[in-house]
C-alpha cells in the first residue's frame, strides 16, 4: 500500500471521528449549532476531496479518465473567463429566465385550477403526462422552434419547472383543514381573502418545495438542452466539445462550477423559505 493511499485512510478515520465528535455534542447556544451544522458536511466534502486526490496520485489513475482535484482547479482558475462566459449564457439567461417564467406560469395556472374544477380534472392529468416527458426528447424540438440561442434553452426550462410548480401549488391550496375554511365562512369571507389570508399561506411550505426541486431542474435541463444545439458558448456546450478533445479537467471544472451555482441557488431559495415560513413547525423545531 502506498503512502497516498494510507494517508487517505487515516484521513479518514480522523475526519470520521471529528464528524462524529461534532454531531454528539449538544450546544446550548444556537449559533455554535448552527457552526456545527457547516462544519459537518465542510469537513466530510474535503475528506471526500483529499480521498479523490490520494487514490488518483496512489493509483496512478490517467488523467483522461479521472483528474485529480488539484490539476481540476488548476484548469479552473486558469480558465475564469471562459467559465464566466459559460455560467452568463448559461444560468444567467436560460436557467433564471425559465425558472422565473416556469414557476410563475405554474403558480397562476394552479390558481386558475383552484377556480375551475373542470380544469382540475383534464388538466392536472395532461400536465402529469407531460412532465414525464424526457429533456432529451423535449429539447431538440425546442431548439427546433426557437433556435440555437439562449430562448430554445429557457422554453425546455419552462417545461421541466411548470408542472412541478403546478402539482404542488394545487396541493398545498387545499392543506387548510375543513374547520379552518369554515372559521372563515363565519367571517363572510369570500374566495380571495380566504385564498391571501389562509390558503396561500398554508402553501407556502409546498410552493417553496417546488421551488427547491425546481432549483436542480432548471440547471440540469438548461445544460442538457445545450447539447443539442447553442452558439459556442454556455456549460452544456463545454462540456461536450471539451469532452470530445478529451479535455476531461475542463469538463470537471465547469461540472464544478455548476454544481457550486446550483447549491448556492438551492440554498437561497431555502433561506427564502425560512423567511417566509418561520411560524411552520419544521421551521420553529430547527430553531431551537
Amino acid at each position: 500500500m502506498s503512502a497516498y493511499l494510507m494517508f487517505a485512510v487515516l484521513f479518514w478515520i480522523c475526519a470520521w471521528g471529528l464528524n462524529e465528535y461534532l454531531v454528539r455534542l449538544k450546544p446550548a447556544s444556537a449559533s455554535i449549532s448552527r457552526l456545527i451544522g457547516i462544519a459537518v458536511p465542510l469537513i466530510f466534502g474535503a475528506t471526500l476531496l483529499v480521498i479523490w486526490e490520494c487514490l488518483v496520485c496512489g493509483l496512478n489513475i490517467p488523467p483522461i479518465l479521472l483528474p485529480a482535484p488539484s490539476a481540476i482547479w488548476v484548469r479552473l482558475t486558469n480558465s475564469l473567463p471562459i467559465l464566466w462566459a459559460d455560467f452568463q449564457q448559461t444560468f444567467l439567461k436560460s436557467v433564471i429566465t425559465g425558472y422565473i417564467a416556469g414557476c410563475g406560469l405554474g403558480f397562476l395556472v394552479a390558481i386558475l385550477i383552484d377556480r375551475s374544477p373542470f380544469l382540475q380534472k383534464g388538466l392536472l392529468p395532461i400536465g402529469n403526462f407531460v412532465a414525464a416527458l424526457p429533456v432529451v426528447g423535449v429539447a431538440p424540438i425546442m431548439v427546433m422552434w426557437f433556435g440555437f440561442d439562449w430562448p430554445s434553452k429557457v422554453a425546455v426550462v419552462v417545461i421541466m419547472t411548470f408542472f412541478p410548480m403546478l402539482v404542488n401549488t394545487v396541493q398545498g391550496l387545499s392543506a387548510a383543514s375543513h374547520m379552518e375554511r369554515d372559521l372563515m365562512r363565519t367571517y363572510a369571507a369570500g374566495w380571495w381573502p380566504t385564498l391571501i389570508k389562509l390558503r396561500l399561506p398554508a402553501a407556502w411550505p409546498f410552493i417553496f418545495n417546488a421551488l427547491k426541486i425546481n432549483s436542480t431542474l432548471a440547471l440540469i435541463g438548461a445544460i442538457v438542452a445545450e447539447f443539442f444545439g447553442t452558439p459556442i458558448v454556455g456549460m452544456g456546450f463545454r462540456i461536450s466539445t471539451e469532452v470530445g478533445r478529451s479535455n476531461v479537467d475542463m469538463v470537471w471544472a465547469e461540472i464544478a462550477v455548476a454544481a457550486l451555482a446550483g447549491s448556492i441557488f438551492y440554498g437561497l431559495v431555502a433561506l427564502a423559505e425560512r423567511a417566509v415560513t418561520f411560524w411552520h413547525p419544521s421551521v420553529r423545531g430547527g430553531r431551537r
